[in-house]
């Protein structure tokens, strides 16, 4: 048990004393250019799904006569 308490004291230093934090205004722009490449790659997901829906009920349509 006092394994797991050094170990999430150590992991309290790091984040605290060793990791770089970006400025405010970096973590708003950041978090807008994920924002937008996510709404970007889901539409685009969309697009190719419904895409090959046509294709695949074209394709049934097609060998059902």
């Amino acid at each position: 048990m006092a394994g797991i308490v050094n170990y999430i004291k150590e992991s309290f230093g790091e984040l605290k004393n060793n990791v770089t934090w970006p400025t405010w205004a970096e973590a708003q722009s950041l978090t807008i250019l994920v924002a937008v490449f996510s709404i970007i790659f889901s539409l685009a997901i969309w697009g190719i799904d419904t895409g090959f829906s046509k294709i695949i009920t074209a394709y049934f349509k097609m060998i059902n006569g």
